[in-house]
């Protein structure tokens, strides 16, 4: 079976061709008296779990196509905290190149599992910046020196490559075909792929919809970092280079606890088990629900699944450990009072 053509006009076949057309379904039970219409992205039906798969496939279909990337001979560097490297080993397993990621101890163990299932090689990076305490610099340098060091390396560099925002075109227009209206996006952001992709579809074809970036409080992509960050998947220790000032109409920025308290509501009310930064998705459309008009229809974009945050986001003792005990945030009244 042929798959789907990809926005550079090649075919995309086997697995690839499931990438993408991810469905979107209406949120009727996470707040039932909402006066808005709440939708869910859900991009955990792409064949490696995440949006990044977008992102992976646009940055190395459009090099080998143009011969930069040679099956047998080209290597794959990149930095990742997950996802990114996961998409980027699957597509690289299916076109026979090798791929290198460079993570940090932060990336969970199972991420790690999965990229070298599908062969890739992971090193991880122990020190930190000594400027910014943080790890991502260091990641960045390595991959550098490994890209120096290896013949026939190519670095997608998903923080400046245009590609990656290009590959989200797709994302939001696909919003726009299953929904009568749009009046506001909500994204998580990182490397600015997805908020920047959003963003630059809806100005270039004249639409109303506002776009909403959620943000970690760790984060320096919109300001100077407030305290650290436990949970991967939203946020950046520097500030990419695909950041563009203007490109949200709001944005949010979002304490790691209520990630967490947005997971668990989703799971216990509306059967998503999602990932930490779409949690902090569903805790940013609370903060600004009632600056939202009645009769609004809104899109949240859940990047990736659960299963990769069971022994973080959905482990009580974990939760407990770092913030005490705080399951009355996501319990159900009716839960608690059965329990009594």
């Amino acid at each position: 079976m042929i798959g789907p053509v990809d926005q550079g006009g090649s075919s995309v076949s086997g697995v690839l061709s499931t990438i993408g057309a991810t469905p979107i379904v209406e949120l009727t039970k996470l707040d039932p008296n909402s006066s808005v219409r709440i939708f869910a992205k859900l991009e955990s039906h792409n064949p490696g779990g995440s949006i990044k798969d977008r992102s992976a496939l646009e940055m190395l279909q459009e090099r080998i196509r143009d011969g930069q990337l040679v099956p047998g001979k080209s290597t794959v560097i990149e930095s990742s905290s997950g996802n990114l490297g996961i998409g980027l080993a699957q597509i690289c397993a299916y076109h026979g190149i090798r791929f290198i990621c460079v993570v940090d101890p932060r990336t969970n163990r199972q991420n790690i599992a999965i990229m070298r299932a599908y062969g890739a090689e992971v090193e991880v990076v122990t020190d930190v910046d000594p400027v910014s305490g943080e790890y991502l610099p260091v990641r960045i340098r390595r991959v550098r020196e490994l890209v120096e060091s290896i013949t026939h390396a190519y670095c997608p560099n998903q923080y400046a490559n245009p590609l990656n925002p290009r590959a989200h075109h797709s994302t939001v227009r696909e919003i726009l075909d299953a929904l009568p209206t749009l009046d506001f996006v909500f994204c998580a952001t990182s490397s600015c792929g997805t908020l920047r992709g959003c963003a630059e579809y809806l100005r270039r074809h004249q639409l109303p919809a506002q776009v909403v970036a959620v943000d970690a409080l760790g984060s320096a992509i919109f300001g100077p970092p407030v305290g650290g960050r436990l949970i991967p998947g939203h946020g950046a220790s520097v500030r990419p280079s695909l950041y563009a000032d203007g490109l949200a109409d709001q944005v949010i920025r979002v304490h790691d606890l209520d990630a967490i308290v947005g997971c668990r509501r989703l799971a216990a009310r509306e059967a998503i088990l999602a990932g930490g930064s779409s949690g902090a998705v569903v805790s940013a459309l609370d903060v600004v629900r009632d600056r939202i008009p009645p009769g609004s229809t809104c899109a949240l974009v859940f990047p990736d699944r659960g299963e990769r945050y069971l022994d973080t986001i959905y482990n009580d003792d974990w939760v407990a450990m770092h913030f005490g005990d705080v399951a009355h945030l996501w319990k159900e009244p009716e839960m608690e009072a059965m329990s009594c």
